[in-house]
């Protein structure tokens, strides 16, 4: 027997299964415990388009889900897409009870606590809503805000550089913190770097060196921001391992200094059903997204290393002093093989800060 809070725990850690894998749906785990509070069944949402985790927890349970109690992330869904809507599902499966997370904030899929108690289900919502939210936070900061959740994530020495006075940079951090990128990358569905970063590096851009041996990794969308269309032809971006976009001012539009306009850009990717983006952009490009405020948060790779002298790590954040600084509260701090891996959130602005934006190449 299991208590209703611990059986969320488990919901959260099997919706996160389906980080990289739902967009532009968002990860969802369900259990559910029959009258005596058993586990009879549990699911996780594992595609886009495939079966919601209450229908997989459902399917598992049979008819032992009568009477039960269903533990689920994130309001059941109340309406008819590529799937049924779960409220109705669970309605008719005999579930007596169900224990919400989050509430859904899409208006087309939102009402499902309502649908239940009309039929007289028994709901409660919020139960571990601060972990359910952070482990969804990308879905439910998209769909809130209409882009996509943005993580800035860069290496640097422990004095703040990025490359070496020559612009040698493989390799700053150790080979377990290289991998533990790789992990980050599958749990998004973009990476984006300015093109400065393709013809100084020819990165490749995929998801590799990580093993999982319940699903087939799904690779993200490369975006190489380009305002003037300068990728090369035989740039690695530009090779069949994955989809790419060449984004040009002249596709996603301008600003007014004639670069890609990044509220465009991702308002286009938003479009497309982007909904977390991995920005590994360099430092400029880095700068451009944090001075128009549009990073949510920072993943930094710290190596204990010093070089002196190189480049910096960021550039061009629009700021002039230390009264402007952007304030992060840490999240996590992690050691990863001889590097240190850190997370971290972004403070809301000032809502007097100056309004600063220049743009990446």
């Amino acid at each position: 027997m299991v208590t209703e809070h611990e059986a969320m725990g488990r919901a959260i850690a099997l919706a996160a299964r389906g980080l990289g894998t739902t967009s532009p749906n968002p990860v969802v785990g369900c259990l559910l415990l029959d009258p005596a509070g058993e586990v009879v069944g549990e699911g996780f949402h594992v595609y886009a388009g495939g079966p919601h985790a209450e229908i997989v927890a459902l399917a598992q349970a049979g008819k032992r889900a009568r009477g039960g109690t269903a533990i689920v992330t994130l309001e059941p869904c109340n309406h008819t897409g590529q799937t049924g809507p779960c409220a109705q599902a669970l309605i008719a499966a005999g579930i007596r009870r169900v224990v919400i997370a989050v509430d859904d904030p899409t208006p087309v899929a939102a009402g499902g606590a309502a649908t239940l108690r009309a039929a007289g289900v028994e709901v409660e919502t919020g139960v571990r809503r601060q972990e359910a939210e952070a482990g969804n936070i990308a879905w439910l900061t998209a769909v809130r805000r209409s882009r996509p959740f943005v993580t800035w994530k860069y290496a640097a020495t422990l004095d703040g550089r990025s490359a070496a006075a020559d612009g040698t940079s493989m390799w700053i951090t150790s080979e377990p913190a290289r991998a533990d990128v790789h992990r980050l990358r599958a749990t998004v569905d973009a990476i984006v770097v300015g093109v400065g970063t393709v013809l100084a590096d020819d990165p490749q851009l995929t998801v590799r060196y990580v093993r999982d041996g319940s699903l087939a990794i799904k690779q993200p969308l490369r975006v190489v921001v380009d305002s003037s269309g300068r990728t090369p032809e035989k740039a690695k971006v530009r090779d069949a391992a994955a989809e790419t976009w060449i984004a040009t001012a002249a596709a996603v539009g301008a600003g007014p200094d004639g670069h890609v306009d990044l509220n465009a850009l991702l308002a286009e990717l938003y479009r497309r059903g982007i909904r977390a983006v991995l920005l590994e952009g360099g430092p400029t490009l880095g700068g451009a997204f944090l001075a128009a405020g549009l990073v949510d948060r920072v993943v930094g790779y710290v190596a204990p290393k010093l070089l002196g002298a190189g480049q910096p790590s960021l550039v061009g954040a629009g700021i002039t002093t230390i009264a402007e600084a952007i304030e992060l509260d840490l999240t996590d701090i992690a050691q990863i093989g001889a590097d240190l891996r850190f997370t971290a959130t972004l403070r809301p602005k000032p809502a007097d800060r100056p309004a600063h934006h220049p743009r990446p190449e």
